[in-house]
């Protein structure tokens, strides 16, 4: 029995928050590290940016279900994608090709749709095109997908989120299915 200070009953247990132990991560040398350290300031810059697409597709898709007509679907689109582009573009600009190319990874994580994708689905195969040529004249494919079982640097990206407490949502599913 242990009587823990300010207690005045003896108490048969101590309790504590759970603590997880990590493995470490085994990089053979200094490039890997360095590699990974900048991987990991990337990725937690881009990350809100991927939850907050992922948010707002779940919102998009909810209400878009809810309407009739395909023309009213096709106008809220645009409304919402004009809002969207007036609401992060100045931000968006400023990230590097390479954490664009990781914004595109963690958005094809987040919402299970690359981002190419979506733009076929919500506006048009010509918008989808454009917005792909725009995307590759900066080394940005938009229809890369975010695989860690069979490329490193997702693998990475999954330690990465996985450590800094981010959900493991890519796993989870893969599992449920």
């Amino acid at each position: 029995m242990v009587i823990l200070p300010g207690e005045k009953t003896p108490q048969s247990y101590i309790g504590l928050d759970e603590v997880v132990v990590y493995q470490p991560i085994k990089l053979n040398s200094f490039e890997e590290k360095k590699k990974y350290m900048l991987l990991r300031r990337r990725v937690l810059k881009v990350y809100p940016y991927a939850q907050l697409a992922s948010e707002r597709f779940t919102v998009l898709k909810e209400r878009l279900d809810h309407m009739d007509k395909r023309r009213q679907k096709k106008r809220y689109a645009k409304r919402i994608e004009k809002y969207l582009e007036g609401e992060f573009s100045e931000e968006l600009k400023k990230l590097t090709r390479k954490e664009g190319q990781i914004l595109v990874k963690l958005i094809h994580r987040e919402t299970g749709i690359t981002p190419h994708a979506l733009v076929m689905a919500y506006r048009n195969g010509l918008r989808a095109t454009v917005y792909q040529f725009i995307a590759k004249l900066y080394d940005i494919d938009l229809k890369t997908e975010f695989n860690p079982s069979e490329v490193q640097e997702d693998m990475w990206i999954e330690d990465i989120l996985f450590r800094s407490g981010m959900t493991m949502r890519y796993f989870d599913e893969k599992v449920k299915k």
